[in-house]
């Protein structure tokens, strides 16, 4: 994984150094809780439901646009992107979407006012985990859809046992229809 401004070096007892990295948790319903770099977020909102515009001919997965301080941000359903149940079709439904909004890891070397924002359309967000980028794990392809696979950086097993997914914001990115 790339170290990020918000990486923390910690030496360990073997003269190694292992870097610790934070990242948002957040939940797929009914069980899935995912987490994302917190190098690559640029905000969490609550939309009310009517103000995402929808946009035809996109893929179902994609919700519509966003207009969030002025610029437009694309919305997308995560859970139909990977191959969970859409939001749509959830037994919760809520008021408002809750929305992790991303950025490209690159965001630095891009011009800010390109539209390069991304809102994820999640379940829940939970809290900021602290991750020894060591520990994220490449899972076993036979144990990962094919939907998944392309935005799966890994997976963190926590000391409670708990599996967090762990997503990769740039294979979002690279998922959006080109215009």
């Amino acid at each position: 994984m790339s170290e990020s401004p918000l990486s923390v070096a910690k030496p360990s007892s073997q003269n190694t150094t292992v870097f610790q990295q934070r990242f948002l948790k957040f939940v797929l319903l009914p069980d899935t809780n995912l987490m994302i770099s917190l190098s690559e977020i640029a905000a969490v909102l609550k939309i009310p439901l009517g103000q995402i515009i929808p946009i035809p001919e996109m893929p179902s997965w994609v919700i519509g646009v966003y207009n969030w301080r002025g610029q437009i941000i694309w919305m997308v359903d995560l859970g139909q992107l990977l191959g969970f149940t859409p939001w749509y079709q959830q037994s919760v439904i809520a008021s408002n979407h809750k929305a992790v909004v991303i950025h490209p890891s690159n965001q630095n070397l891009r011009n800010s006012a390109s539209g390069d924002l991304i809102g994820l359309i999640v379940s829940d967000v939970n809290d900021i985990e602290l991750c020894d980028t060591s520990d994220i794990h490449s899972p076993p392809a036979s144990a990962v859809t094919p939907e998944l696979a392309p935005f799966l950086r890994g997976y963190w097993i926590k000391n409670n046992g708990e599996i967090v997914v762990t997503v990769d914001a740039d294979a979002i990115f690279a998922a959006m229809p080109k215009e």
